[in-house]
């Protein structure tokens, strides 16, 4: 008679998620994981391969969560390509800082690796239509590239605390919202004529 599951994949990863954002990458363990859920380790293996494969399901699940976010910004936020680019950037952002772990695990470089790339898609795809919209379909991709890659970099300085020369950082956002929606706009109304 086989022995009754004493836990789910789910809350494998759940648990996997929490030790992350408590213990960074290192404290990611499959024995760290296995005390968090109630059983011994080598009962993990029986749902998930191996650490490797672990760190790959919670960065999907935090990917998926963060696209559902993405998603929910830019529904709230309207028909105005501008206000959904400076939603995406605002929920980007309060994502990072709820679960700083997890968005730097998704954003650190090698991260492609681990996501499934439907998943990327379905995380991109707002950003990418508020881009089209504001840029025109030719320069889509750029615009959304150009507008991640500011927001990421401005939400991994914020995060690591590297804005020190004072003055108000939710201040420095909003004008970084504003002056990239801007520009954006602006290269693809110049593209455009």
């Amino acid at each position: 008679m086989p022995t009754p599951d004493r836990t789910s994949l789910a809350e494998i990863v759940e648990a996997g998620r929490s030790l992350l954002e408590q213990h960074g990458l290192d404290g990611l363990t499959m024995q760290a994981v296995a005390a968090r859920v109630g059983v011994r380790a080598p009962s993990l293996y029986k749902r998930v391969a191996g650490r490797e494969s672990l760190i790959a399901l919670v960065a999907e699940a935090t990917l998926r969560d963060l696209a559902e976010a993405a998603e929910r910004a830019s529904a709230a936020a309207g028909a105005d390509p501008g206000a959904r680019l400076g939603a995406l950037a605002r929920a980007v952002r309060d994502f990072a800082h709820r679960r700083p772990v997890a968005y730097g695990l998704v954003f650190s470089p090698g991260a492609e690796q681990r996501l499934d790339p439907d998943l990327l898609a379905q995380a991109s795809a707002p950003v990418l239509r508020a881009a089209a919209d504001l840029a025109g379909e030719e320069r889509a991709l750029d615009a959304a590239r150009t507008f991640t890659a500011w927001a990421n970099g401005f939400v991994g300085m914020e995060l690591s605390g590297a804005f020190r020369l004072g003055g108000d950082v939710e201040r420095a956002f909003e004008y970084g919202v504003e002056a990239m929606a801007a520009a954006v706009g602006g290269a693809g109304a110049a593209a455009r004529s």
